[in-house]
């Protein structure tokens, strides 16, 4: 009889530290790989589109440049275009402006839009959803036609002036007064945002659970209580956000102050976006009014990125 032969299996290859560091490596370069394939496309377009923009503007406003002659030959200015944006009155009462346009709107822009959500969101009548489409419809509105519409209620012979001759008030002339024409243009910003920011306030309360009231509720706590230690603290991240968000785009604003009033009269609605514009379009700086936009730049990214910082730190301490 032959005796069969027998196979023994091989004794498994002991795994040592070296050869899972080796996978761990492969598998993090592999993930990497597949990171880069997938976000390649989308930073390509940043840096194409802004990137390159910001940098470039940023190399413009070191020269002299009037945007007729080609960017070789723009000749050498330094630091000296920034210098000349902080010795100008000009520019320096655009800033000022610019501050006091973004101040007013945040403390006329919050508490109206806070107000009106809470109107829209705790009554629970019908009719809200019609409401809130009405509200927000002011956002989508292009601002040209929104300017036309303001512009008539800001007349002398408007409703506005009409009302208060009425009443036995002397109008004032609202853009042509330099004393009442920023804040003619803040009351026009806040009545084209405030829509959009009442839904964004909105949502956040749909966020806060509706236990969090009741049991407010039963333990005696009216509206007004109710409002001040429930509403208020669990709605902080929205009303922050809301207030940075504010602050960002009223910086940025032009359109109004093109269309309404050109940064007049005396220029008292002189902002920042449209004195960039006056600078290098009108005066032909472009070098000048690059240093301005990298600067508001500088100021926005900030903003931007104290968004950020502020919102996730506040989601951690939550």
């Amino acid at each position: 009889m032959t005796e069969s032969a027998t196979t023994t299996p091989a004794p498994p290859v002991p795994v040592g530290p070296a050869s899972r560091s080796a996978r761990r490596h492969r598998a993090r370069r592999h993930h990497l790989g597949s990171r880069v394939a997938f976000l390649s496309p989308a930073v390509g377009i940043i840096t194409v589109f802004t990137l390159v923009p910001i940098l470039l503007t940023f190399w413009i406003s070191l020269h002299r440049w009037s945007m007729y002659t080609p960017l070789s030959q723009m000749p050498w200015e330094g630091i000296d275009n920034y210098l000349r944006v902080f010795s100008s009155s000009r520019h320096q009462r655009a800033a000022i402006n610019t501050a006091l346009y973004v101040a007013g709107s945040v403390v006329l822009t919050l508490p109206l839009a806070f107000l009106l959500s809470l109107l829209l969101y705790f009554p629970r009548l019908k009719g809200q959803g019609v409401v809130r489409v009405i509200l927000f419809s002011t956002y989508i509105l292009p601002t040209i036609a929104v300017a036309i519409i303001w512009s008539n209620l800001y007349a002398s012979y408007g409703p506005v002036s009409g009302v208060l001759q009425t009443l036995g008030v002397v109008p004032p002339a609202w853009l042509n007064n330099p004393s009442t024409a920023l804040a003619s243009l803040v009351v026009f910003n806040v009545w084209q945002m405030v829509g959009y920011y009442v839904i964004l306030l909105v949502a956040g309360l749909t966020q806060i659970p509706e236990d969090v009231f009741e049991a407010a509720r039963l333990d005696g706590a009216g509206f007004a209580r109710q409002t001040w230690s429930v509403t208020l603290p669990l709605l902080r991240n929205t009303l922050f956000f809301v207030a940075l968000m504010t602050v960002l785009n009223s910086i940025q604003v032009f359109e109004p102050v093109y269309l309404l009033t050109l940064g007049g009269p005396l220029l008292s609605t002189t902002v920042m976006s449209y004195d960039i514009q006056q600078t290098a379009f009108v005066d032909g700086l472009a070098g000048e009014a690059s240093a301005m936009a990298f600067m508001l730049f500088l100021v926005l990214l900030l903003g931007g990125l104290t968004i950020a910082g502020s919102l996730r730190v506040r989601r951690h301490r939550v």
